[in-house]
């Protein structure tokens, strides 16, 4: 009776994941049913007070019995903000349309989404696999990690550091790949607090989650990026300069 049991459970959690796929990519295409205002208003929160953004997240819990949004448009914007800031820098430090193009789809691909998948699916791996607390007794209904969820966390994360490395790093680029001390201190230090910000949003995404144990390992990142940091500025490695030149090699 106990492979049955299992077995009906998984094909259970099977078959509600693939119709809250099926109903989040089809809103994809439907602007209408979008709640734009909250998606505003959640990517405020996540850079002034993002604890707040994830007390909701319990609230949506509780009202759509699912951790992971079913609305698309946090994405959706995410990646027209990521888009525009793109052609921003294009336009600033780039002399060709074509390969303007290039460098909007690739950063919107491997930047943000195809790179975003493969954090989500390792952090879901991880969280299911070793971080879930052990049922008390086989009475209590086993809780895991959805996959959007753990892409919702990225997304969240991402957002921060997007204005922090995109957007801040925009008006300040023009400082930051010049040669010299100040350059390479204040650009590791703006990708230190971005990245460092990131680490903590994770954390914060999976901490929130009352069948998690041992989160704080989400946390660690930020100890390795404080503790490269110094080491980079010593070794006079300038981020900014580093990943302009992968686009804008003509420039630098």
């Amino acid at each position: 009776m106990l492979p049955t049991t299992s077995r009906s459970r998984s094909q259970s959690s099977s078959s509600r994941a693939n119709p809250m796929f099926l109903q989040y990519f089809r809103r994809i295409v439907k602007w209408q049913q979008m709640d734009i205002e909250y998606t505003f208003w959640q990517m405020f929160h996540l850079c002034t007070s993002p604890k707040v953004v994830y007390q909701h997240t319990k609230y949506h819990k509780q009202t759509k019995n699912q951790w992971a949004r079913d609305d698309p448009a946090f994405v959706v914007i995410c990646s027209m903000l990521l888009a525009v800031a793109t052609i921003a820098y294009c336009a600033a430090y780039d002399h060709s349309f074509s390969h303007a193009l290039f460098v909007v789809f690739s950063v919107l691909l491997f930047h943000f989404l195809i790179t975003g998948a493969i954090i989500a699916t390792c952090c879901w791996f991880l969280t299911n696999s070793y971080l879930r607390e052990e049922a008390p007794n086989s009475h209590v209904v086993e809780q895991r990690v959805e996959w959007l969820y753990a892409f919702d966390v990225h997304c969240n994360s991402f957002f921060p550091m997007f204005v922090l490395l995109y957007v801040v790093h925009y008006f300040l680029s023009p400082l930051l790949i010049t040669h010299g001390f100040i350059s390479v201190l204040l650009s590791n230090l703006l990708f230190m607090v971005g990245a460092s910000y990131y680490h903590y949003l994770n954390f914060l995404g999976y901490d929130v989650l009352p069948f998690l144990e041992r989160t704080t390992f989400f946390l660690y990142p930020i100890g390795i990026v404080i503790v490269l940091s110094p080491i980079l500025i010593l070794s006079s490695f300038n981020p900014s300069r580093y990943f302009m030149n992968i686009y804008f090699s003509q420039i630098l």
